[in-house]
């Protein structure tokens, strides 16, 4: 099956699962994960009408931004884990941070900002037990959101999470749906969740996700890394 197939069967499964939560499916946003493949597949993408891409690394989201950043319309969402030292090279590079977990980083991404257009973030919220894991505290997201929302170089769009390991998605995407209502009373407009992969994004469409983060049954198996 070539690329346009899998972005044709995907984009109907994304249908048959907004159809079946009474949601219409041109209100979500699907992005495409390109991790570890090269420029030349979003540039495919491209063609096949794809607007929306998303990279988890920064060193792959500057060299491809970098090839490819000339086409119009093509937003590049950051999804990784982002630290400090790299938010300026981020911030030259992402139309979107869905990574937000924490006040430094707000601060750097800030910081980096002067000059350029506000940069629209989510706030990474973790959904396990483990601190170790991306994401801030459910209980600490209103004072992330609160000191985010005072950075004059971004504005809070939502929340984003990953589904935990060892648990079924629907009520982990349902707590966070909890979270993003929590978010709207300090920051009304941030009515984005970024939320759903391959696996899991019905179960994401039913809860409530705006953004739907979609790799390798779109772009195929990622590319040996040597």
């Amino acid at each position: 099956m070539g690329l346009g197939e899998r972005l044709a069967e995907v984009d109907a499964r994304i249908a048959d699962a907004a159809h079946a939560a009474g949601r219409d499916p041109r209100a979500l946003t699907r992005i495409v994960v390109t991790k570890f493949h090269p420029a030349s597949l979003v540039d495919e993408l491209y063609r096949l009408g794809v607007r929306d891409v998303g990279e988890n690394r920064q060193q792959e989201l500057t060299e491809k931004q970098r090839e490819l950043g000339g086409r119009d319309g093509l937003r590049w969402h950051f999804i990784g884990q982002a630290q400090t030292n790299k938010a300026r090279a981020i911030r030259a590079a992402a139309s979107v941070v869905h990574s937000v977990d924490r006040a430094r980083l707000a601060d750097a991404l800030d910081a980096a900002g002067e000059g350029m257009p506000r940069l629209d973030v989510l706030l990474q919220v973790n959904l396990t037990d483990d601190p170790g894991r991306g994401g801030v505290a459910p209980e600490a997201l209103e004072e992330l959101a609160m000191h985010t929302a005072a950075c004059p170089t971004l504005r809070v769009r939502g929340v984003m999470a990953v589904a935990p390991l060892g648990e079924p998605p629907a009520p982990a995407f349902e707590r966070l749906a909890v979270c993003s209502a929590r978010l709207q009373t300090i920051v009304s407009d941030a009515t984005w969740i970024s939320a759903g992969m391959t696996a899991d994004f019905a179960e994401a469409i039913a809860a409530g996700a705006t953004h739907l983060r979609i790799g390798s049954a779109i772009t195929g198996p990622r590319p040996a890394r040597g």
